[in-house]
């Protein structure tokens, strides 16, 4: 790999930015673009944990994505501390420490701008909508043909190709949200926010567009990237030089901002499901006092002799703090021992869960067998599973309906800037009417609506649609 190429500021269209006033560098100008992008504040009111909550101190994606920013900040700055960027990238302490923390922040801040409403449940709600509703439906090629008992049923007849399928059946937010970055966030072009390579390849946690392999390698795990985006990903993947022995292999930060997620969601998850009282400071110590990175200072805080804590909150509050430095230490020095494994695309592990200590994984073993179990948890997902499924069924019915003034009704509720970027994508004039786009498409306009819907916003709108309610 080479560090110049990784950390590329050119963009997918080429930049128009020339203000000699503005001092900031092409990855700083990044993060203006994403502060301010109607994406970002949607994420106030999407799910982390617990769904539709009204309670303040319980984290929204937004927060999460804050403190993840925060971690991931702070893991770049420590690397920029040490020798091993200095000596592949020839540069200055200044520049190094203006671009690479920048580039970490503005990776770490999106990493989930494409989660759908009601958390990772609602990824799961979508992928099983489609294999159910594909199973139902005839589908074909597009250059097949539907015989004329097909076409004079009652049944949705669509032509998707194989990977277009897929790319509803394995829905996931990451590749959502490079849809969101590259196309959604439209302005007067399909560039999107037109954000720098580096960014976007920083960004891209799994670089595939084909075929899921969950026991594979760590870059087709899952499917990061839709076909109505292959284009611009092979772009990114080659001015970033992330083809390695004939196969696309992450973004070396990448491992960072994962670690920083990981790191975060962990963390915080523990000290939500303690805010809401699922589990007491007892049942954390029990666990924490054995693994040997964390038992001395958590003794030392949980037994506080000098009388330094006043209560179970400030202990909570100082066990998240050394859980996060010691992970932060811990991402660090793998990353740094695996830097040659990492940069080959022979690293296949998640950073903080390569320890001997197994600290990472006792935390995600709390979330599952204390949080994620939580009924009013599994109750507030069943609401999302009823609002996603109701909000597809009926606009799919919809935008396929046979009679045009379903369709054209249809088109007036969904966003405009949908309909742009997608007629802007088949070069099609903005004035077109959605009969003018293909199946995939059709079905891409909508997952898009969907998934961009915050979780109030979704649940309203479902009520409404459906007769629930009127205002």
């Amino acid at each position: 790999m080479n560090w110049q190429n990784l950390i590329n500021n050119n963009r997918l269209r080429q930049s128009k930015r020339r203000n000699k006033e503005d001092a900031r560098n092409d990855f700083e100008s990044d993060f203006g673009r994403i502060i301010f992008s109607p994406a970002l504040r949607r994420m106030h009111d999407k799910t982390q944990v617990f769904p539709l909550t009204t309670d303040d101190n319980i984290h929204s994606r937004l927060t999460h994505s804050m403190e993840v920013m925060s971690v991931g900040y702070s893991l770049a700055v420590r690397l920029c501390e040490s020798d091993l960027l200095k000596q592949r990238l020839n540069k200055t302490d200044y520049e190094l420490f203006r671009e690479i923390p920048t580039i970490l922040k503005n990776c770490c801040l999106i990493h989930d701008i494409g989660n759908p409403p009601f958390g990772h449940f609602g990824e799961t709600v979508i992928q099983n909508y489609f294999k159910d509703l594909f199973r139902r439906n005839p589908v074909k090629q597009t250059n097949q043909e539907f015989s004329k008992e097909e076409l004079s049923g009652d049944k949705l007849c669509l032509k998707l190709d194989e990977k277009q399928v897929a790319d509803f059946t394995e829905f996931d937010g990451n590749a959502q949200g490079l849809r969101v970055l590259t196309k959604l966030q439209i302005l007067n072009d399909a560039f999107g926010l037109n954000l720098t390579y580096a960014t976007l390849g920083c960004y891209i946690k799994y670089p595939n567009c084909d075929t899921v392999d969950e026991n594979g390698c760590i870059e087709i795990t899952k499917r990061g990237v839709f076909q109505s985006e292959k284009k611009y990903f092979e772009e990114i993947v080659r001015e970033c030089g992330l083809i390695v022995n004939e196969k696309i292999v992450r973004h070396p930060l990448c491992y960072l901002m994962e670690a920083a997620d990981s790191i975060c969601y962990l963390t915080m998850d523990i000290e939500d499901g303690f805010n809401k009282g699922l589990y007491d400071l007892d049942y954390l110590y029990n666990i924490y006092k054995d693994i040997p990175s964390i038992s001395k200072r958590v003794n030392e805080l949980y037994n506080d002799e000098g009388g330094i804590y006043k209560n179970d909150i400030t202990k909570m509050v100082n066990f998240r703090i050394e859980i996060i430095q010691n992970l932060a230490l811990l991402t660090i020095r793998n990353f740094e021992t695996n830097i040659d494994k990492i940069e080959s695309g022979e690293y296949s592990n998640e950073l903080i869960f390569d320890d001997k200590d197994g600290l990472a994984q006792k935390l995600k073993d709390i979330c599952s067998n204390k949080i994620f179990k939580y009924r009013d948890i599994i109750s507030l997902e069943i609401t999302g599973h009823s609002v996603i499924t109701g909000l597809l069924d009926h606009y799919i019915n919809f935008i396929f309906h046979k009679d045009k003034k379903y369709r054209k009704r249809a088109q007036s509720l969904i966003s405009e800037s949908l309909f742009k970027a997608a007629f802007l994508e088949n070069n099609l004039p903005e004035d077109a009417k959605i009969d003018a786009l293909d199946d995939y498409y059709k079905l891409r306009i909508i997952v898009d609506f969907v998934s961009g819907m915050t979780d109030q916003f979704a649940l309203n709108h479902y009520q409404k649609i459906s007769g629930q309610k009127i205002n």
